[in-house]
């Protein structure tokens, strides 16, 4: 069963109305959705995926609330395409819980099943043809950029050393690789495949690229007195919205020392939010420790 992540404070800094245009960037399993489409009866959402079981799934919960709201078969990077003008837009850049748990899709490093880890399962790249087709600098680059993982040499050495003698087809075996290149007391602190796994399904999907041209596409079609809110589960995702929200909130630093800021030159955006998950919902759901929602508002 999947849990959203921070759903009563995202749905509350949306500042929904009722006639609100609202865009779900990340339907998911429509835990978000669900209470977006309550609130907007004479509104309209749109709400975006790429995964068919999560849309056929979403769609029986949303029809059961509303119809007034549409599913878009795509990737968010697309958002622009299908959408003008929006009240509200929310992202929420976890995997859902029931990819993370069924196992032929590849996201969980506690299962085995096939390396696959594509968000849209039409996509030709997956996780292994990264594991097995990557040159070592190429994992290197990843596991380090995508990761941050400190042992990304090690690691990748000892990928290329293993499918010399035979094809990487799993994911325990994946694991079982990465557990055997890292030191013992670091297994003890870190389960050693939580971020190789994660850089991967960010290759895979080429989330970061993606996510910070849609969150620039999302600020440019946000009506006046509307919010974006994102929620991250990555420190490279949370610095990607921070640094964003801060071009667009923040005035030029060759005008700030002006005495009396033009109104042109003031910024059209102010950061609003910035909130972790309680302890009391981490402990519920352990999966929102690493999560951050940050909001900004068109005041302009």
């Amino acid at each position: 069963m999947h849990i959203s992540v921070l759903l009563e404070e995202s749905i509350k800094y949306l500042n929904l109305k009722e006639d609100s245009i609202v865009v779900d960037a990340t339907l998911g399993y429509a835990g978000h959705s669900s209470e977006i489409l309550k609130r907007i009866k004479k509104g309209f959402l749109f709400a975006f995926d790429q995964d068919i079981e999560a849309i056929s799934e979403s769609d029986v919960k949303l029809k059961k609330i509303g119809t007034n709201y549409k599913i878009i078969k795509s990737n968010f990077e697309y958002l622009k395409k299908h959408v003008d003008t929006a009240d509200a837009i929310l992202f929420d850049l976890g995997v859902s819980s029931p990819q993370l748990d069924t196992d032929e899709r590849g996201f969980s490093f506690h299962k085995n099943g096939v390396l696959d880890m594509r968000m849209d399962k039409s996509n030709s790249l997956t996780a292994k043809k990264v594991v097995n087709d990557y040159s070592y600098q190429d994992l290197v680059r990843i596991f380090r950029d995508y990761g941050e993982e400190k042992y990304s040499n090690s690691i990748a050495s000892n990928i290329i050393k293993y499918r010399e003698k035979k094809e990487i087809e799993d994911t325990l075996e994946l694991v079982e690789i990465i557990s055997n290149s890292v030191p013992f007391k670091y297994k003890r602190e870190h389960h050693p495949a939580r971020k190789i796994f994660q850089a991967i399904r960010i290759e895979v999907n080429n989330e970061l690229e993606v996510f910070e041209n849609t969150l620039r596409d999302s600020l440019s079609i946000l009506n006046l007195n509307g919010r974006i809110a994102v929620i991250t589960f990555h420190s490279l995702e949370d610095k990607i919205c921070k640094n964003i929200f801060k071009e667009f909130s923040e005035v030029d630093k060759n005008f700030k020392n002006l005495p009396v800021i033009p109104d042109h030159l003031k910024p059209k955006f102010k950061v609003i939010a910035k909130i972790t998950p309680s302890k009391e919902e981490v402990l519920d759901n352990p999966r929102s420790r690493s999560a951050t929602l940050r909001v900004i508002e068109r005041v302009l």
